[in-house]
């Protein structure tokens, strides 16, 4: 038999210009116009990939995105995984091979830039094929903004791959014609390669656009930029078209098994005759234009088995004359081959089982099984479907009032329907925007109509031996009838079950062809209606989308920027090993040669609490709070009473959501009587800021407040250690550091190296500190000074590991590692920072609820491992059982912050632990990789509990 080969004539490409690719290493050529399919299918190649669970062979079956076979991996120029065969354009230097349903992703990064734009119109048409394009020019015509998108390189839908005539002449002039017309309006814009992947409430629709680079006089090369088009529409109407569907039979999934539909789209649009001795196997009319055409292009046609036992007379007649037999009331049985299909098994539909089929020699079995209106974008939107028996799928029900659907998604699968429904959606659409409907269009006749019958409805045919398993439902996940016979007796009967049992529809067609065709099986297995069963649910995307489209250029930094302090080109040169926290680059420690991470920890640890130790510290989050009643909002806001504050006062405090568990803590100071400046967690400054900002806009818009992140305005500098005030003294002479002057949670105003900023004594160590406040223009001069008034003392740079072994040696918690969202300040220890005098404050409320009273609530506490040089990994799980306990375990709890203690001489871990406070002084157990290891709960504070290092 001979291979698919490439016509003389004919089809919408450029014969003029050859392009270069290869497939799976073997060198072949195309031209413009052509996708890797039809340039695939025009070399013989038949075979693209294998199938993911059993690694059969398989081939092209579609010309779309409805392919459920054809997946290939491109490697040039940029490896892109999990693309359709179908839907890749030939460009020169293409380099791809066939998948098994899975793909690598790529090494380096994109070079590709992805865009994204808003556009907004009266009418988004979606579908460019003959519904479509009447109903852009019906609204065009009004005057309307209108905006018709569609998938293919070229628009007209199905009249580009049918070889239709309208009016006597090829129908694809007519589309010409009305292009050109559309151009002429400049409210009227027309999008190829784009498709409309999700649709939403209120006409909202996102489409991705493909675009395709020309390299100066070279061919078109695609260099996969992509667009991402977020669009607002006053009406959409859909014009999607329908699927053709195929027929589960034994060995259904050779390659040279293909759609009718596809066949004849080769053919008229890429001049690729898929096969040179075709079977046809039908349900419905559609088929015989495919049979006719395929023999007009030199194809021998041996037989149309037509399931029906009247097929159209018309059709009939028009085969007869063309040497073309129609084979009544027959069906494909099963197919021979091994790479490839090398014949057709044919038997009288209503024979049974045992009826011996004939076997008839062909290198090409052409499929119809029906059509299935796409209607998911519909669905998307919220609409409702019913069924329709005369052809056996799913159409729309009553639409949202500003969706309306026209054509073949509305179950009318005729040209003159698909030509008058555009436009009447278009009328009633204009109607309900209040714009003047045009004068009607003068549609043209189709030349050759054929006669509407009625189709009948084939799921699947039985093998010679009964149901087998070569009888494949779904290709991509290698899902048989026999699977779907395999869920019904393990008792499924929701088709959103079996759909999950069986994994059909899962894969990258989302049930195109699978979908419909499954449910039909199901019916008939449970004696069900089809109608009462319903479809699948249709989820956004219709078809894959990248997810470098959807980022567009918010990638990279552009999607999470990496931020640096003022002075972080500092840090950076004097060795600081960096960890991020939240978008900040923050030094972890600043090792020195020969150290490891943990020995530069414990100097740095050593040095705050032996001399004095400096710390950038400028990425806390910081909100200026400014207004007569700022006081007002910050007591509602906090736990504790922040209006009484002093001007020159600070004060710690703790926030909490309306459940009552903490979200946040930091330090609160009171700059002037009606201006505040607050502290956030460097991770949390965003969230606070917006949710202080939903409180106020939303809850209390009658308070004079404004709120200003101020977060990259102040560079601040923690100074600690007892020979902390002797470095500040250094830096700023005029500023009396003594206790009695500068007491403890207060702050001044200051010249610290000749600059002008303010410091507050506020301590996150236990240690006598001071938090150095300039403008970020001056902080890499203030550093520096700092850090040369404090050679004499031993000064030493600092950073978050240190920061953290310090704070939890002093049981202060970090919200969000020592908590889980699921403590109040109660549990932590911060009642103290709860106010009783205040009437009402978010959170307060729920501190009563009988949740948040309970005896077992976890606790924040110390954890002392009994071999004092073991460290318990962060997360591990705290039990009561001695030995390593089999599941399941009642956890008490789990570490939260476990660290090596230079001040302590031993490990030591912090953790939240069931009625923890009740527990101190008890020995519980973590359970580790090969052993128990048994704690000492104690007191969350570890060092110096009585406070007496913290005023020097």
């Amino acid at each position: 038999m001979s291979a698919p080969q490439r016509l003389p004539a004919g089809g919408r490409i450029d014969r003029e210009v050859m392009l270069g690719f290869t497939f799976d290493g073997i060198a072949y050529t195309g031209h413009p116009g052509d996708t890797l399919a039809s340039a695939l299918l025009a070399n013989g190649v038949r075979q693209v990939a294998t199938s993911i669970r059993l690694g059969r062979p398989r081939g092209i079956v579609a010309a779309d995105v409805t392919d459920s076979n054809a997946l290939v991996q491109v490697e040039e120029p940029f490896p892109e995984p999990m693309l359709l065969a179908t839907s890749i354009e030939l460009y020169q230097g293409l380099a791809a091979h066939g998948l098994p349903g899975q793909g690598r992703l790529a090494g380096q990064p994109d070079p590709a830039r992805y865009d994204a734009v808003h556009a907004h119109c009266d009418l988004l048409v979606i579908g460019a094929g003959p519904a479509g394009i009447s109903a852009a020019l019906t609204a065009a015509r009004a005057g309307a903004r209108v905006l018709l998108v569609d998938e293919q390189p070229a628009t007209g839908g199905s009249l580009t791959g049918s070889g239709d005539r309208l009016a006597g002449r090829p129908a694809t002039e007519w589309v010409s014609g009305v292009l050109g017309e559309l151009a002429g309006y400049p409210d009227a814009r027309v999008l190829t390669r784009t498709t409309a992947f999700g649709c939403y409430d209120d006409g909202y629709v996102l489409a991705v656009q493909r675009r395709t680079v020309h390299l100066g006089a070279a061919a078109p090369r695609h260099l996969s930029r992509q667009r991402i088009w977020r669009i607002r529409a006053r009406h959409v109407i859909l014009a999607t078209g329908a699927h053709e569907r195929p027929v589960a039979f034994a060995d259904n999934d050779r390659p040279g098994i293909m759609l009718a539909g596809a066949a004849r789209s080769y053919l008229h649009r890429h001049g690729v005759l898929a096969g040179r001795e075709v079977v046809l196997f039908t349900t419905n009319d559609s088929a015989y234009p495919a049979a006719l055409d395929l023999a007009d292009a030199g194809a021998q046609v041996l037989a149309v088995a037509d399931a029906r036992q009247q097929p159209p007379p018309g059709w009939a007649a028009r085969c007869r004359r063309r040497g073309i037999y129609v084979r009544a009331g027959q069906v494909v049985t099963g197919t021979t081959g091994t790479d490839r299909v090398t014949g057709a098994v044919l038997a009288p539909r209503d024979g049974g089982p045992s009826v011996a089929g004939q076997t008839l020699p062909c290198d090409l079995l052409l499929v119809s099984g029906g059509w299935n209106p796409a209607v998911h974008l519909l669905c998307q939107a919220g609409g409702k479907l019913r069924f329709d028996p005369a052809i056996h799928a799913f159409v729309p029900a009553p639409s949202p009032g500003w969706l309306s659907p026209a054509g073949a998604v509305s179950g009318d699968l005729t040209l003159p329907g698909a030509l008058t429904g555009g436009e009447a959606a278009a009328r009633g659409a204009l109607g309900r925007l209040g714009i003047k409907v045009p004068a009607p269009l003068a549609h043209p006749a189709a030349d050759t109509e054929p006669a509407v019958t009625q189709s009948t409805a084939l799921w699947s045919v039985p093998g010679a031996d009964g149901w087998q398993q070569s009888a494949f439902v779904d290709h991509q996940r290698d899902v048989t009838v026999s699977d779907v016979l395999r869920a019904t007796r393990a008792g499924l009967r929701s088709a959103e079950h079996v759909k999950r049992y069986t994994t059909i529809g899962t894969a990258h067609d989302q049930g195109k062809t699978s979908g419909i065709l499954a449910l039909g099986i199901l019916a008939e297995t449970l004696g069900a209606d089809l109608a009462e069963l319903g479809p699948t649910s249709f989820r956004p995307p219709y078809s894959p989308v990248a997810f470098a489209a959807l980022a567009g250029r918010d990638r990279g930094e552009l999607f999470d920027p990496v931020r640096g302090t003022a002075i972080h080109p500092w840090h950076a040169a004097h060795g600081a090993v960096f960890e991020d926290v939240g978008q900040w680059k923050r030094p972890r420690c600043y090792p020195r040669p020969g150290e490891s991470m943990e020995q530069a920890t414990a100097r740095e640890c050593r040095a705050v609490r032996g001399g004095v130790g400096l710390m950038d510290g400028s990425t806390l989050g910081k909100i200026d709070v400014q207004g007569p009643d700022s006081g007002v909002l910050l007591d509602r806001i906090y736990t504790n009473l922040m209006s009484s504050l002093k001007v020159g006062s600070a004060r710690y405090g703790v926030m909490c959501g309306v459940d009552g568990m903490v979200i946040d803590d930091g330090t609160v100071a009171r700059l002037a009587e009606n201006r505040f400046l607050l502290t956030t967690t460097t991770g949390n400054a965003a969230r606070i800021l917006d949710w202080m900002e939903e409180w106020l806009q939303t809850e209390w818009p009658g308070l004079r407040v404004s709120l200003t992140s101020v977060t990259e305005h102040w560079a601040t500098f923690p100074l600690a250690g007892p020979r902390s005030r002797d470095v500040l003294r250094a830096a700023a002479p005029h500023l009396d550091v003594s206790n009695a002057a500068f007491p403890f949670m207060s702050w001044r105003n200051a010249m610290i190296a000749g600059v002008p900023g303010w410091v507050a004594r506020i301590s996150f160590s236990g240690e006598l500190a001071y938090e150095v406040n300039v403008t970020a223009w001056h902080a890499q001069a203030v550093w520096d000074s700092l850090l040369e008034a404090g050679q004499l003392f031993g000064i030493t740079p600092y950073g978050t590991e240190a920061m953290h072994v310090l704070r939890a040696e002093k049981g202060y918690p970090i919200i969000g590692q020592d908590t889980d969202g699921t403590q109040t300040p109660h549990d932590l220890g911060l009642s103290w920072a709860v106010s009783t005098k205040k009437s009402d404050f978010i959170g307060k409320r729920s501190f009563t609820r009988a949740a948040n009273q309970r005896a077992d609530r976890k606790h924040l506490v110390g954890l002392l491992p009994v071999d004092p040089a073991a460290l318990l990994p962060e997360g591990s799980h705290v039990v009561t059982a001695a030995e390593i306990p089999e599941p399941p375990v009642p956890m008490l709890g789990h570490v939260t912050s476990s660290y090596r203690s230079a001040a302590l001489g031993r490990t030591f871990a912090l953790a939240l632990v069931r009625s923890g406070r009740d527990r101190i002084g008890q020995t519980l157990y973590v359970p580790l990789a090969d052993t128990v290891m048994p704690v000492t709960v104690t007191d969350s504070v570890l060092y110096d509990k009585e406070g007496a290092r913290r005023d020097g």
